[in-house]
């Protein structure tokens, strides 16, 4: 997992960033992004370490996602910034570019700049740095990978927070995705200030409540 980190550090680059982000797909919740910057030495030494096992987000359990991001931002040998993109600019901007937009403040929010990035996916615009697209770049790359723990975990603690101001969405349990059980409560109750207007579920379930029909067959 640091074979493509290695290949820019013997090349002199040892500030290195890689960069992912969570939450593009859901109806609802921002998009977070992150950077993570491992130090030469604390990757190396603990690759088979305490880092050993640390992949792409989607892959690990709750738990252990949560235990690395422990390790992560409790360690001084590691610089993570976060980057947000809401609902709202989301539906001004579009997915893609509120994406985009999230990563480069997730760069410009670690404490100085990298002098390369390594982005997960496709080729980024707008990053204040040189970047390099790695496609699966979280199951290729520990730093990707370690930004894609960070993304994913502080989304989840955002969307739990989320959970508390609107309970009847079901926040906490489905993360904003579009689940049977989301969809249900976007009929019931509209949209939130936290829901994708642009997204066509959400655009329909407004649409359907403001014409005052029932739904709920849909769902018998």
């Amino acid at each position: 997992m640091l074979g493509i980190e290695r290949k820019y550090w013997d090349e002199g680059l040892v500030k290195v960033a890689g960069v992912d982000e969570a939450g593009r797909g859901p109806l609802a919740g921002p998009v977070v992004a992150s950077a993570v910057v491992l130090s030469v030495e604390f990757a190396q030494l603990e690759e088979h370490g305490l880092l050993e096992g640390l992949t792409d987000s989607k892959k690990l359990s709750e738990s252990r996602r949560e235990g690395f991001a422990e390790i992560l931002r409790s360690s001084a040998c590691v610089e993570i910034g976060i980057g947000v993109s809401g609902a709202a600019e989301i539906d001004r901007l579009n997915i893609l570019n509120a994406t985009h937009l999230a990563m480069a403040r997730a760069v410009r929010d670690l404490p100085s700049l990298p002098e390369l990035i390594l982005v997960d996916g496709l080729a980024v615009k707008g990053l204040p740095r040189p970047s390099v697209p790695i496609v699966r770049g979280d199951s290729k790359s520990l730093s990707i990978a370690a930004a894609s723990i960070i993304a994913k975990t502080t989304r989840d603690a955002r969307m739990r927070e989320l959970d508390a101001v609107y309970p009847q969405y079901g926040f906490a349990a489905h993360k904003g995705y579009g689940t049977r059980a989301h969809i249900q409560a976007l009929y019931e109750h509209g949209p939130s200030p936290e829901h994708r207007r642009s997204f066509s579920p959400v655009r329909e379930a407004e649409e359907n409540l403001s014409g005052g029909e029932s739904q709920q067959t849909l769902f018998d």
